[in-house]
């Protein structure tokens, strides 16, 4: 349960923030007033709904107590109270949830890459679907996308493909994407109809400013390479390539676009968010278990799901759930109801966190 000094404290919180804004604060202040502002004004209007189904129910039960009211009211009472009840349950959850620790990646945008994995020909192609599949969902949030390094499959789809995600709460919605993605089928080149196993692996990290995380000259080590095309066509004959190596850690990254400035920009953000997650990570490692037990501890060696084409099934391992929608899924149109039944089960572990 909560305190009503922590509620109180949100509310007070709210209502000073609201005040400081239309006093005509400074530009630069004001977009940090209203970024709070937004982020509380959710929580603060289920207090308010919840604090006035409250007093509504006091009143109901005095109007029980007394026996000198009317009965045709205490009967309208008595018809309203189990609804009222019911209203009151479901705003405390809300708010319990609205409550928990929040991650501070969680507003950030993402950087996702997918790798083909065992399978070879069949898991580029398995890849290629897994990115469509972000894509469609990204069309449906409305969300921007980068492609920042691609390497197209022979056959068709990625053996690596690493992409921008950009929009306000999209790691929120991706991070329990990262993970081994496996699929059962016929590979199109099968003349015998056996069923072949492949795999993919997701990493989504939460995208940082540099003014986030700074990363010292004298960390890391460039080196240009010259681009090269599949089957040397389109082969960008200067030094464009770049290679960028954070000397403590030993992470790698590299972009081969056409232009050597924008590789060495990209190539960073990437490095950038790269190391960023490790860090969290380390921070986060005296609750790993804990994390394994909720949704998978974001392990990319971790096999969180199977995409069954002969039975049209999708499994999500960490939670147990299976949807007869593998085309759904697949076309981003039923990906929430996964997204948000992992969601909706890391919640349930961090409240039970809480119970204990």
């Amino acid at each position: 349960m909560f305190s009503r000094e922590k509620l109180d404290t949100l509310v007070d919180r709210f209502e000073m923030l609201e005040s400081r804004m239309a006093s005509g604060a400074d530009a630069e202040t004001y977009v940090d007033l209203s970024r709070e502002y937004a982020e509380l004004q959710p929580l603060v209007a289920k207090i308010r709904d919840y604090r006035a189904a409250c007093a509504e129910l006091d009143d109901i039960d005095q109007m029980l107590a007394d026996r000198s009211t009317d009965k045709e009211l205490q009967a309208m009472a008595e018809a309203e109270r189990p609804e009222l009840l019911e209203r009151i349950e479901a705003l405390t959850q809300d708010i319990r949830i609205g409550l928990l620790p929040t991650d501070v990646a969680d507003e950030k945008s993402a950087i996702v890459e997918v790798r083909a994995g065992t399978g070879g020909q069949e898991a580029a192609l398995f890849a290629g679907d897994l990115f469509r599949m972000y894509q469609r969902l990204a069309e449906k949030h409305g969300w921007k996308i980068e492609i920042m390094s691609e390497s197209e499959g022979d056959a068709g789809g990625y053996k690596e493909i690493i992409a921008s995600f950009a929009g306000r709460g999209v790691f929120a919605r991706l991070k329990f994407e990262s993970g081994v993605h496996r699929v059962q089928r016929v590979p199109a080149t099968e003349s015998g109809g056996r069923i072949h196993t492949s795999a993919a692996t997701v990493a989504v990290l939460p995208e940082v400013e540099q003014v986030e995380f700074d990363i010292p000259d004298t960390d890391i080590r460039i080196d240009t390479m010259r681009a090269s095309g599949a089957g040397g066509q389109h082969v960008n004959t200067t030094d464009s390539a770049v290679r960028i190596t954070h000397l403590p850690t030993g992470i790698v990254v590299t972009s081969s676009e056409k232009s050597q400035h924008q590789n060495r920009a990209r190539a960073m953000q990437v490095l950038r968010a790269k190391l960023y997650e490790a860090e969290r990570d380390k921070l986060d490692a005296e609750r790993a278990a804990a994390r394994k037990g909720q949704v998978g501890s974001g392990d990319r060696s971790e096999r969180i799901r199977t995409y069954n084409f002969p039975q049209g099934r999708v499994t999500d391992h960490r939670i147990n759930l299976t949807l007869y929608k593998l085309e759904e899924v697949l076309a981003g149109e039923a990906l929430d109801e996964v997204i948000d039944a992992l969601i909706t089960e890391h919640q349930a572990a961090l409240l039970a966190e809480q119970d204990v």
